[in-house]
């Protein structure tokens, strides 16, 4: 399997910070697990619009990549049940949580103690690695699909996942679950440190501008982060505070730009890094270069 799954979310209603009041915005963003690079994002959402904007991701995966996502993790809130019918009829495997309906829980709550497995979770440095489970068959709509209902997880109610993975192990299934919380981090990360909650303007094409600067920034870090030992994982704000945000020299010629940074705890790495002594052109500096030197 090529992913582990891109996560597309609807975000929260994010409003300026500003101390003024304005209407809020719809967010989505889809992020790639495996380098943890956003790789859609749309602020350009109308109420009501919510439930096909996975699709416009999907058509949009497509069309860069020639194929369909062959895996997809995502919110009970993302779409509809007629949307997870169409999703498995396209054959797209998906994994989502379902709402916790009072009758799906009074169902939880009367399984007796013999229909639950337990499993241990290949997620590295999780409090809760032990989760119990019981698998059925459920028909929200019209298709059918393997449910779990999972305790043990973290939360103080049952998580109930909804999967059309007929042939995954239910380890598998609820690991790649669990991973996704890691994402969630990463975008409240990202939200926070790119300041998408303080937003410039509330003009909507302002504000998708915005979502698609914080698309490349976030992209340019993790290019960052997998030069920098140590770093691969690491969020931008992290990568700003260690490796970014740091005194130095600036020196302006006619013909270059050279920056030198002074000596602390995290410079060995960025000098391991392999960009220093290597110019690099820059176009609209008049032809000048930019150059890290020692």
């Amino acid at each position: 399997m090529a992913f582990f799954g891109d996560d597309p979310q609807v975000e929260s209603h994010y409003l300026s910070k500003r101390s003024r009041r304005q209407p809020s915005i719809l967010v989505f963003l889809a992020q790639d697990p495996e380098t943890q690079v956003f790789c859609y994002s749309n602020a350009d959402i109308r109420k009501g619009e919510e439930a096909d904007e996975i699709f416009r991701f999907i058509d949009f995966w497509t069309r860069e990549h020639g194929k369909a996502p062959q895996h997809l993790v995502f919110d009970s809130k993302l779409t509809t049940y007629a949307g997870l019918d169409r999703l498995d009829a396209e054959g797209i495997t998906f994994i989502t949580l379902r709402r916790r309906a009072p009758k799906l829980l009074t169902e939880v709550a009367n399984l007796p103690k013999s229909a639950w497995r337990t499993v241990e979770l290949d997620v590295p440095n999780r409090k809760y690695r032990h989760p119990r489970f019981y698998e059925q068959k459920a028909h929200p709509l019209q298709r059918s699909y393997r449910q779990f209902f999972i305790t043990d997880l973290g939360h103080d109610e049952p998580t109930i996942l909804l999967t059309n993975d007929a042939h995954a192990t239910p380890k598998s299934l609820i690991t790649r679950y669990a991973k996704r919380m890691l994402i969630e981090n990463a975008l409240a990360d990202a939200v926070k440190f790119f300041h998408i909650d303080a937003l410039s303007s509330s003009v909507g094409m302002k504000v998708d501008f915005d979502m698609a600067l914080l698309v490349l920034a976030s992209g340019l870090y993790r290019l960052m982060a997998r030069r920098m030992r140590g770093y691969e994982d690491a969020q931008a704000r992290q990568i700003f505070r260690d490796l970014k945000d740091m005194p130095a020299d600036v020196a302006v010629t006619e013909r270059e730009v050279t920056v030198r940074f002074h000596r602390r705890a995290h410079l060995p790495i960025v000098l391991s890094s392999g960009l220093f002594n290597k110019p690099v052109k820059v176009p609209w500096w008049g032809g000048r270069s930019l150059g890290i030197i020692q």
